[in-house]
């Protein structure tokens, strides 16, 4: 497994030797191929004009083999958008939400979900259920049990991503799914490449599956993905664009609407493809450098394990800032969560001390990256000491 040190230095450009970035679970630093990925978009787009799409075409299918190889899927099963929100409305618009008016989703959602749900709820054509994460050992048990014939989709993360709690037990949701002829949608925005995930073994083959490169992959904005099950190849998503016929613009079928084959069937138009050159840049790193899931996981678990240490010997006031220890670590996936009422204070008060972190209401996240060496860790938590009142 490469060390912290050496992995610090195919990230030059992001000086991450020099600051300490605890922001991993949002934006992690690029690698340095990434600006190579970038400058060869450019290269290529003033030799060929309007003639590199299909050198973009050829980047954008080395970014389904990588999100692929991550999933334990097909490249084939595999559509790409520039955001989660996007393959979001792409998959609702697929649904027979007519007949099946009843969405089912989590208090835990991120935005991309969370604010889409909460507007179509308004609407009294749709009916919204929302299932409260806590407990988090039953919440697969509680959110099968609400999927019924009027469900058209049950959506849930498979990390929250308040407090990077992993949630186990899908399958029995996706279970329930396919007994009452519903959806599941898995965000794995939170798991993918800081924990191992399969669809094999998490018994998830027949669900769609979304997330992104834009935290743990290191790939940077515009590359997101939506995993579609095999038994959903044919749908016609209402909501495509014209990449979406783009190989069968010629054809027509009685007046309807026609789609591509494969994961283009999802599309939507005219993309900016720098950031596929620059994940085709960064999937080819990891893979030589050897920076698999699993040793990616072992890293994390190393620091998120060396932060909780850290943090608990400060022994600080549990009414200023604490550390939910009924979580075990195991269950903890790419951040530590601290509570705190002045969790946003707290994240200025880092920041003015050269500590980036972020935080999500009471909640102060501290997300190590793989290029992080313990003693910046180290510094970053004698800084929290400091800042909450431990001097």
């Amino acid at each position: 497994m490469p060390r912290s040190q050496e992995l610090a230095s195919h990230y030059t450009r992001f000086r991450v030797g020099e600051r300490l970035r605890l922001t991993g679970h949002s934006h992690q630093a690029w690698p340095d191929v990434a600006f190579e990925g970038q400058i060869e978009a450019w290269n290529d787009a003033a030799e060929l004009a309007d003639e590199k799409w299909d050198r973009a075409a050829e980047k954008a299918d080395r970014v389904r083999h990588g999100f692929a190889r991550l999933l334990g899927a097909l490249p084939a099963e595999v559509a790409l958008a520039g955001n989660t929100h996007e393959l979001v409305v792409r998959f609702l618009s697929a649904l027979p939400l007519r007949q099946r008016p009843r969405l089912i989703t989590t208090d835990g959602e991120f935005h991309s979900i969370r604010r889409q749900l909460d507007r179509l709820a308004e609407d009294p054509h749709f009916e919204l259920v929302k299932v409260g994460v806590d407990p988090l050992d039953t919440l697969a048990e509680r959110l099968a049990a609400r999927a019924d014939l009027r469900t058209a989709a049950v959506l849930v993360s498979s990390v929250l991503f308040g407090n990077a709690a992993i949630v186990s037990g899908l399958r029995v949701v996706l279970a329930a799914c396919r007994r009452a002829g519903a959806e599941l949608l898995v965000d794995a925005y939170h798991h993918l490449n800081v924990v191992p995930f399969s669809l094999e073994n998490e018994g998830l083959r027949e669900a769609f599956v979304t997330g992104g490169g834009y935290k743990y992959c290191q790939l940077g904005e515009g590359n997101c993905f939506l995993r579609v099950p095999p038994h959903a190849r044919e749908y016609r998503p209402a909501i495509t664009g014209w990449f979406g016929e783009f190989t069968r613009l010629t054809e027509r079928a009685d007046g309807r609407v026609t789609y591509a084959e494969g994961p283009d069937r999802w599309a939507g138009s005219t993309y900016d493809p720098v950031s596929h050159y620059r994940a085709a840049r960064v999937f080819d790193f990891f893979e030589r450098e050897l920076l698999t899931p699993d040793r990616l996981r072992e890293l994390s678990r190393h620091q998120i394990g060396f932060l909780a240490e850290r943090f608990d010997a400060l022994a600080l006031d549990p009414a200023v800032i604490a550390r939910d220890r009924s979580l075990p670590l195991e269950r903890v996936a790419g951040f530590l969560a601290l509570k705190s009422p002045r969790a946003g204070a707290l994240c200025m008060q880092l920041r003015e001390r050269g500590v980036l972190a972020d935080f999500r209401g009471e909640v102060l996240r501290l997300g190590p990256a793989p290029y992080l060496r313990d003693d910046q860790l180290e510094r970053a938590v004698e800084e929290l000491g400091k800042a909450a009142g431990k001097h």
